[in-house]
């Protein structure tokens, strides 16, 4: 494969990665979207991430976008506010070359420099393999498994829960993240210092 490059998505790259989600919405179950979101809609996620001040990545080989991973709080409750939930897709014939964990392992560096303290990752669907072998890659491990909760290829899907603590942290106490500006304004809630 021809080296790569990852770099922050721009609003350039949206066509191309709303094109790697079609493929996975409709023919896969790595996502339990049934129709693929449009232009605008990807527009709006990625703004959602990117205003937080939380990471949105791109992966480009030959100069062009090949995969992405992005992060999002990973509930909305102030009190999960130093915990976020990762999404990484790699374009089906570029798979298993070692985009998918370069993705990752760049994620969990941002999610650590904004004082993140647990990465969360819901794989759709127990039989994705291959995705849940990449997180294990990158040091998750399975915290637990919902049995048949999504519906779509005419048949239950479970998703598979996997979480990596995140260093840098005392977890005794989120002192030390206090100041990780972004994360708070995702959630939007102060910390007491």
């Amino acid at each position: 494969m021809s080296e790569f490059l990852i770099q922050s998505a721009e609003a350039g790259d949206l066509a191309a990665i709303r094109s790697i989600y079609a493929i996975e919405v409709l023919e896969h179950s790595a996502s339990f979207e049934i129709t693929v979101p449009g232009v605008e809609e990807m527009k709006t996620r990625w703004l959602g991430v990117t205003e937080a001040g939380l990471p949105y990545r791109v992966v480009e080989v030959d100069g062009l976008v090949s995969g992405y991973a992005y992060v999002t709080p990973y509930r909305p409750r102030p009190g999960y506010r130093y915990t976020l939930e990762n999404s990484v897709y790699v374009a089906r014939p570029l798979q298993r070359q070692g985009l998918g964990y370069a993705l990752l392992t760049d994620l969990i560096g941002r999610c650590e420099a904004v004082g993140a303290r647990q990465l969360v990752a819901v794989i759709g669907d127990s039989e994705h393999l291959a995705s849940i072998r990449l997180h294990e890659k990158a040091g998750f491990r399975t915290v637990g498994v919902l049995e048949a909760v999504g519906w779509k290829f005419e048949r239950w899907i479970d998703s598979v829960i996997m979480q990596r603590s995140l260093t840098g942290a005392d977890p005794g106490s989120p002192r030390q993240v206090a100041q990780a500006g972004p994360n708070r304004r995702a959630a939007g809630a102060g910390d007491a210092a």
